[in-house]
């Protein structure tokens, strides 16, 4: 019954999401209110039935229902209650569904909010959720179904691998899924500015936060995926390379790229196509991530098992890319015309810098991660690409990158002046040279960490020194003591503070990378 319920419900929700494709068309060609109302309806049907969907089986996990093979294969008499239930994302099948349930709650939430606004752009943001919803509701429902029936019914189940009875297995996956998923709501809302031709700064201003709220996630994701792995695998370090934490990783860099290019076309109206393509391929990564670790073609311990769906979702990936830059080449000509860079010494031209470096680490990352298949089709050996290649590229890019973080926020926009740099920079370079001094009296003689952490510590001392500076300011204003002024500087300048936020989490993220990998004994 349990599993009758939810894969009926997984085709109907299918139903709804081909309605959800074709009504927006209808609403948009024939001006008709009745098919938006219906383009709504259509993700509402989705999102109320997708989760009966996941309700059913996590129903199943928790009742031990061995009839469904996804639940013998997971789960077992003996498995705790949370762990039954995180068995909903412990394979293949499972994980599926949570991504499309959450993606049909972000496609819910956007729905609700902005109904009555955007009446341009809602009818085609809400095709491209359907879109992407149809296409997982096609593969669970179709090709990868976790509601498959086992016969006979075995008195016991296989359960987990044990390495994911851990307690990060209650977070780790959904903060990353959930960060993933949420790339979708700035691509949607990006492809539908194109296919209008409408391609300002409005679809960007519409998603800022949801832009960072998906970065956030996807940080946080990260973060604790790096230290499940520390901890329970034994590597000895936080960042191992492996293929399935690259795919995880890829997503981010284009995404923080994104959130710094994004304030350049707010204030100047530059970027565009730059920003448009940034948004595309962190979309894709996340499609392209989710095709390496469900295809079975590369080797990992994170990898789910083989399966059927990989050829799909590397069908779907091309898709996203033919479809979303063949958009962008079709509008190229809307693109046209925008200023031009001021002066090579101001943030926007910080921020750009800041763009092609996170860009040189994703190409570089993408191409050692890919490159064991590109060896396999050519010479037919699969030749494997280790820690040494990744750090020796990339420590140095990353490096460069936290030194840029640290300038881009403080210099002027348009043409910085050179009081404008002594002012905002000779203090934290100084407060950074002692730093130094002290980590070099404390026998920290290696280049390498010497330079990182002072180059993170002139990060920090910068931002610091701005806000002490804003302080003494409304100190001398308003007569605000120091909460009090931080609260006002919060609340009035959100996107400034906001980005200091995004820079620490950018520290945090790239802070240990390169550390050597060392095998226990």
């Amino acid at each position: 019954m349990t599993a009758t319920v939810g894969h009926t419900s997984i085709v109907l929700a299918f139903v709804c999401a081909l309605w959800g494709i074709l009504s927006p068309v209808l609403s948009a060609r024939l001006g008709h209110e009745r098919y938006f109302a219906a383009a709504r309806a259509a993700i509402l049907g989705q999102f109320l039935l997708v989760t009966l969907a996941a309700a059913s089986l996590i129903f199943a996990l928790v009742t031990v229902d061995f009839s469904i093979r996804y639940v013998a294969f997971n789960t077992t008499r003996a498995t705790p209650i949370y762990y039954r239930i995180t068995g909903l994302w412990g394979a293949l099948e499972g994980s599926l569904l949570l991504w499309e349930w959450i993606l049909i709650i972000f496609s819910a939430i956007i729905t609700w909010i902005y109904s009555q606004r955007h009446r341009e752009l809602m009818p085609w943001v809400l095709m491209i959720f359907s879109i992407v919803s149809a296409f997982f509701l096609a593969v669970i429902g179709f090709v990868s179904n976790p509601f498959e029936i086992v016969f006979p019914v075995p008195l016991d189940g296989r359960g987990l691998n044990p390495l994911l009875e851990d307690a990060n297995m209650m977070t780790h996956p959904p903060l990353l899924y959930t960060g993933f998923v949420g790339l979708t709501v700035p691509y949607a809302f990006a492809m539908a500015a194109l296919i209008i031709g409408k391609v300002d700064e409005a679809w960007i201003v519409t998603t800022r936060r949801w832009t960072i709220t998906a970065w956030f996630f996807l940080t946080v994701g990260n973060l604790v995926g790096a230290w499940w792995s520390y901890h329970v695998l034994g590597w000895g370090g936080y960042w191992a390379w492996d293929p399935v934490e690259n795919a995880a990783f890829m997503p981010w860099l284009p995404a923080t790229a994104f959130l710094h290019s994004v304030q350049v076309q707010e204030r100047r109206r530059m970027l565009k196509v730059w920003n448009l393509s940034l948004i595309i391929i962190a979309f894709s990564l996340t499609i392209f991530g989710t095709f390496l670790t469900r295809s079975g073609i590369l080797s990992s311990i994170h990898a789910f098992s083989s399966g059927p769906v990989g050829t799909v979702f590397l069908g779907f990936l091309a898709f996203v890319l033919l479809g979303s830059f063949g958009l962008l080449a079709y509008r190229a000509e809307v693109l046209k015309g925008q200023p031009e860079l001021d002066s090579m010494v101001s943030r926007e031209s910080a921020f750009l810098l800041n763009n092609i470096v996170l860009v040189s680490a994703l190409f570089t990352i993408f191409l050692g991660t890919i490159f064991p298949l590109i060896s396999e089709a050519v010479a037919g050996v699969q030749i494997s690409v280790g820690a040494p290649y990744f750090n020796s590229v990339t420590v140095p890019i990353f490096l460069f990158l936290v030194f840029l973080m640290a300038v881009g926020p403080m210099i002027a926009w348009r043409r910085a002046s050179w009081d404008n740099i002594k002012r905002n920079f000779l203090w934290p370079a100084a407060a950074s040279f002692v730093f130094a001094l002290a980590l070099f009296a404390w026998k920290v003689r290696d280049f390498l960490p010497l330079l990182g952490f002072t180059l993170l510590s002139f990060v920090v001392f910068s931002m610091f020194y701005d806000t002490g500076l804003a302080l003494r300011a409304r100190r001398r204003i308003a007569g605000e003591g120091v909460l009090r002024g931080l609260i006002t500087l919060t609340r009035r300048n959100q996107r400034r503070y906001g980005g200091f936020v995004i820079t620490l989490g950018t520290l945090i993220c790239i802070l240990p990378i390169g550390k050597p990998i060392q095998q226990e004994s």
